[in-house]
């Protein structure tokens, strides 16, 4: 991970979603909706709505809007079902990209995705085709300002916690684990009396692509057209931006 940082890239998606937080909420809906289906009510002993609990309280959804959730799915039908699929590609100077969905119709999301991909510089792979390049990994991040830690301190620490590894720059701590540990280190750095500032299981890409400026914006286009389609949960790529 050395050299990577998320940071960046997670504040500037966390501005320009600002304007989109009612598609987000609905996002967030239909994922806590899935989890408590799958796996019960009861954040305490379903681990999966735990993490979008925590999500969405991160994008500052509602309570209202998760209890909502939680309990359409407590009453769901059982004809009432949604796939989670994956889709993998390229974007500009072959940025890989992985795109995460849930849908109630795979054709609608399978056809919208292609049209994203086709008509902002990019094209759309066979599974496998990118994947390969990513990690699965817990992250967290945690803002420096106002916390008297120097960076040796917090690297026994996370490292105590069970973390893989601490990536430092001067505002944020960023703590990598394996997607395992994310809960039980998250836990132990929450009770250490930590503030985390992200706390997420994410895709971290193996090699970063730099690109040019044009590049860049034509890259950015994709993936807000994709963030837009209401079957899109999330978007990964290998872009240095």
């Amino acid at each position: 991970m050395a050299g990577h940082s998320k940071w960046k890239n997670i504040q500037g998606r966390k501005n320009a979603q600002d304007t989109k937080r009612g598609k987000i909420f609905q996002k967030l809906s239909r994922e806590i909706y899935m989890a408590a289906k799958a796996g019960g009510a009861d954040p305490a002993t379903n681990a999966a709505l735990r993490l979008v609990m925590d999500k969405a309280k991160a994008a500052n959804m509602p309570n209202d809007n998760i209890d909502r959730a939680i309990k359409k799915a407590s009453s769901a039908g059982e004809n009432e079902h949604y796939d989670e699929i994956t889709y993998e590609g390229y974007g500009p100077a072959g940025v890989a990209i992985l795109v995460y969905a849930l849908t109630d119709n795979r054709n609608r999301t399978g056809t919208n995705v292609r049209v994203a991909f086709t008509r902002n510089g990019g094209s759309l792979g066979e599974t496998g085709s990118v994947s390969y390049m990513f990690d699965r990994k817990g992250y967290i991040a945690i803002e420096r300002s106002g916390l008297s830690v120097d960076e040796d301190t917090m690297f026994e620490n996370v490292l105590e916690a069970g973390a893989e590894d601490l990536e430092t720059s001067e505002e944020v701590f960023e703590i990598y684990t394996a997607p395992e540990d994310f809960t039980a280190v998250r836990d132990v750095l929450e009770k250490d009396g930590y503030s985390l500032a992200q706390a997420e299981l994410t895709m971290v890409p193996q090699t970063l692509v730099e690109l040019e400026a044009e590049q860049q914006e034509q890259l950015q286009m994709l993936i807000d057209k994709l963030e837009e389609d209401d079957d899109v949960s999330e978007v990964f790529t290998s872009a240095d931006l």
